[in-house]
């Protein structure tokens, strides 16, 4: 009687323990899946991570301005390309002491409204040496000639925003209603094979700006 009651006292405590030791060994091996698990996936996730922060970094730095007279740019203020990205074309031009004649020209054609209000354009905007490559008395001419100022100004007016790869190689219809063409790749891009891109990619709130070192002449 006695060996009957610890037989079954003892199969009893078995059955008490077994659960316990599954769930432990069960634990254990889950414990073991989950970390072999939670390794392999932060290890994909380094890996996968480092690719995307490299897709994101190249991305990030191809989305940057870029070109010699970049530097030139202040790097704070409303001037700094961060400053002009929060205002319209005309306004944002008007921060960049290299843009000086361009504005005033804007101004003179009476062009600041039509651009500042203007959505999704891109601006080949030529710089002050580029304007003092042209004689001073026919500077003055086009300065003092309404008509052809607006014409020669909207020509350097695209109505879409043009990122970078858009350069490479196209032909694009300008407000002035002619078409300019573009070429080139990586930092180095031309327009209409004579002016230069030196500072390309700057946004604007309402644009894409690239600044130029030759004024782009329409057909009279």
């Amino acid at each position: 009687m006695n060996t009957r009651i610890r037989r079954t006292t003892g199969l009893l405590a078995a059955a008490a323990v077994l659960p316990l030791v599954l769930t432990a060994c069960s634990g254990s091996g889950d414990s073991g899946t989950s970390g072999a698990s939670d390794s392999k996936a932060s290890a994909t996730a380094s890996k996968g991570g480092g690719d995307m922060g490299g897709s994101s970094s190249s991305a990030s730095s191809m989305d940057q301005p870029f070109g010699p007279a970049c530097s030139a740019v202040p790097q704070n203020g409303a001037g700094s390309f961060d400053g002009m990205a929060k205002d319209p074309v005309a306004t944002a031009a008007s921060h960049n002491p290299a843009l000086s004649t361009l504005v005033s020209a804007v101004k003179k054609a009476g062009l600041v409204d039509t651009l500042n209000n203007a959505q999704n354009i891109t601006v080949f905007a030529p710089t002050n040496d580029a304007f003092d490559k042209i004689p001073k008395a026919t500077l003055n001419k086009v300065l003092g000639d309404k008509a052809m100022l607006t014409k020669i100004l909207t020509y350097h007016v695209v109505g879409q925003k043009l990122a970078p790869k858009d350069l490479a190689k196209g032909t694009y219809p300008t407000l002035e209603k002619g078409t300019l063409k573009t070429a080139g790749s990586g930092e180095s891009y031309t327009v209409n094979d004579s002016a230069k891109v030196v500072c390309g990619n700057v946004k604007t709130a309402n644009a894409n700006v690239y600044i130029i070192d030759t004024v782009l002449m329409p057909k009279m």
